[in-house]
């Protein structure tokens, strides 16, 4: 055995209960007067005003109505584009970049780390998408289900029989020539289905973990997906909806705003957003931004889509200020 014997090094000296007391004076000093105080130095000043009421202002949350707002724009949208010639073949390049958007939208750093990691690339991505682009929880959550047999499954919406369905749809779509008085109506419903399939492609995905969190405290699935769509994917405001008077419900999330209110009328006479519900790629941002509104920072500094976001967000703080 080997002693190694070291100078013990002296304790600083404690504080002289002086000091102390001249600390303890100083933050006194310091301190802001709390309301007992103030009533004690006031007590011998006249009142005055005492009968003055204070004006409450119900002011809107603007993420709140941002949400019905978005609603009654997409129904002009679909409206106004559905009047020009040529809006299949415009839906037909916007649905297709929103599959390159799709499957384009991975950080390629972040995927990087993971695989660098020894994750297999696809596992990589599917963990990436779960955990919006999160590396530490793409990690923990492929950690969790390394040994699970459904690791390997494609998410919702992106199976291989899907997209493959989709392309043969989109290029027989393609082929198939309207005739004369037919061609309206068949174009007409061609139009209704790529609707239908954009706003498939953007519907609610609840976040797989929260949905565990939430179920494994008793509550059911449905209701715990109603939360989550409620609350944006956030979990802990998801459990106070289920505990709580569950307002706003999910049927008013479909709820557009008064198409007759100022508001709304003020934005449609607006001409940047006039010009804007005309491009389809507006429709598709109102889309995303309504089932995912984390992504509005995105359309806000998007060229297109961002000064149309800009003119409802003052016209609505201006008409909310009056």
């Amino acid at each position: 055995d080997v002693l190694l014997l070291i100078k013990k090094r002296a304790p600083p000296p404690l504080p002289k209960m002086a000091d102390v007391s001249a600390e303890e004076k100083r933050k006194q000093e310091q301190k802001a007067p709390d309301k007992d105080a103030i009533l004690k130095a006031t007590a011998n000043l006249p009142s005055r005003n005492v009968d003055r009421t204070v004006a409450h202002h119900n002011m809107r949350d603007f993420q709140t109505e941002l949400r019905k707002i978005l609603v009654s724009l997409i129904e002009v949208a679909q409206k106004l584009l559905a009047l020009n010639p040529d809006a299949v073949e415009l839906f037909k390049k916007a649905n297709a970049m929103l599959d390159e958007d799709e499957e384009d939208r991975v950080d390629e750093i972040a995927l990087r780390q993971l695989t660098e990691m020894g994750f297999p690339e696809s596992r990589a991505v599917k963990a990436l998408r779960l955990n919006h682009m999160s590396v530490t929880q793409a990690m923990e959550w492929l950690i969790e289900h390394a040994d699970d047999p459904t690791v390997d499954a494609p998410l919702p919406g992106q199976t291989p029989a899907e997209a493959t369905a989709e392309a043969g749809a989109s290029s027989a779509e393609a082929t198939a020539g309207p005739s004369s008085e037919a061609g309206g109506e068949e174009a007409k419903d061609e139009l209704t289905e790529i609707f239908k399939k954009i706003r498939r492609k953007r519907e609610f995905r609840p976040d797989p973990r929260a949905v565990i969190a939430l179920m494994e405290m008793g509550f059911d699935e449905k209701e715990v997906v109603d939360a989550l769509r409620v609350n944006n994917n956030q979990q802990n405001a998801a459990c106070e909806w289920l505990l709580g008077d569950r307002k706003p419900s999910p049927e008013d999330l479909d709820k557009g705003i008064d198409t007759n209110s100022p508001l709304f009328q003020a934005i449609l006479e607006n001409p940047v957003v006039q010009l804007g519900l005309t491009n389809p790629k507006t429709l598709l941002a109102f889309e995303d931004m309504l089932e995912n509104p984390l992504n509005s920072t995105q359309w806000m500094n998007d060229p297109e889509t961002g000064p149309v976001m800009l003119q409802i967000s003052r016209i609505f703080q201006t008409l909310n200020r009056t």
